[in-house]
């Protein structure tokens, strides 16, 4: 069992410069304890590992840093910045290599799994195992949510009034309330909508949501190479999904099984934030996991 020698309030909050961008992490855990980089989606930021990183960094070394455009990175315009998810992986690259970060396992949440996939897949031997919750790599996983958001990808002037309602403080919330167990509603703090929230509303954000909105297509063109790379390269796979995730539906945690046989995939009662209602019970799957994995 992990003994706790990292207090609960030892993390870290820092901040690199990468291609004149400053880009924020969290940290904690002893670097030189196996490493766990935590990606986070749409619409929060490393906010939404506070807890894991809590429970997690007795054992283990944490890095969880803000995408540009998200939390208490650097937000420029999409006029200064390109935003795409090629982009977001290219800086999230740098800053690990800033970091002294060389081999690690990933844990990806939604709009993780594209950056950290490519990362993987075109820098196999530096990952150790990979985490997915909600962070879809299949076709399959994709459900009716899905559906403006391509036809924005299509069609931007027709689609974009539609799309502009996922950026809602009401879209934001049933975010993390859909697919909860009404016993578990009272798990998540108001504090997680308000803040992502917050992010959303900050000038020129919603401008920079919707151009990745339009460049998540791209990232579909990319599942063929992570499947070869889960195939060919058999990373130790845990995928801890929410059943209920209305997003991502539980079809793409099952089609992980498809090209890694030995992935362990554990259905939870939970939606798309799952961490915020089962986060005792991923934890807990994380740190038997990563045991048996590193």
């Amino acid at each position: 069992m992990g003994g706790r020698a990292v207090p609960v309030f030892g993390t870290r909050h820092k901040v690199e410069v990468i291609d004149g961008l400053e880009v924020f992490y969290r940290e904690a855990g002893d670097p030189s304890r196996p490493t766990l980089v935590l990606l986070h989606g749409f619409p929060s930021s490393s906010h939404m590992y506070r807890g894991l990183i809590a429970e997690l960094s007795d054992e283990f070394h944490l890095i969880a840093p803000d995408h540009v455009g998200f939390g208490c990175s650097a937000m420029p315009s999409v006029a200064e910045f390109p935003y795409s998810f090629e982009k977001l992986t290219e800086v999230t690259l740098a800053l690990l290599d800033r970091i002294g970060a060389e081999r690690f396992a990933l844990y990806i949440q939604d709009y993780g799994a594209p950056v950290g996939l490519r990362i993987a897949s075109r820098q196999p031997e530096r990952v150790t195992a990979l985490i997915s919750q909600s962070g879809n790599a299949y076709r399959e996983g994709f459900t009716p949510f899905w559906d403006v958001l391509f036809a924005h990808a299509e069609d931007r002037a027709t689609h974009e009034p539609a799309v502009r309602e996922l950026l809602t403080a009401g879209a934001t919330r049933w975010q993390y309330e859909h697919g909860v167990p009404a016993d578990r509603l009272d798990r998540i703090g108001p504090e997680t909508w308000t803040l992502d929230q917050a992010g959303l509303d900050r000038p020129g954000n919603k401008e920079v949501q919707l151009q990745l909105f339009w460049d998540y297509r791209f990232n579909l063109d990319s599942y063929p190479a992570f499947q070869e790379y889960f195939r060919k390269h058999r990373p130790p796979t845990l995928v801890a999904w929410g059943r209920n995730d209305e997003i991502f539906g539980a079809a793409g945690a099952e089609a992980f099984a498809r090209d890694l046989p030995d992935a362990e995939i554990h259905l939870l009662d939970a939606g798309h934030f799952a961490l915020e209602t089962h986060g005792a019970e991923i934890a807990a799957l994380v740190r038997d996991f990563l045991r048996r994995a590193l």
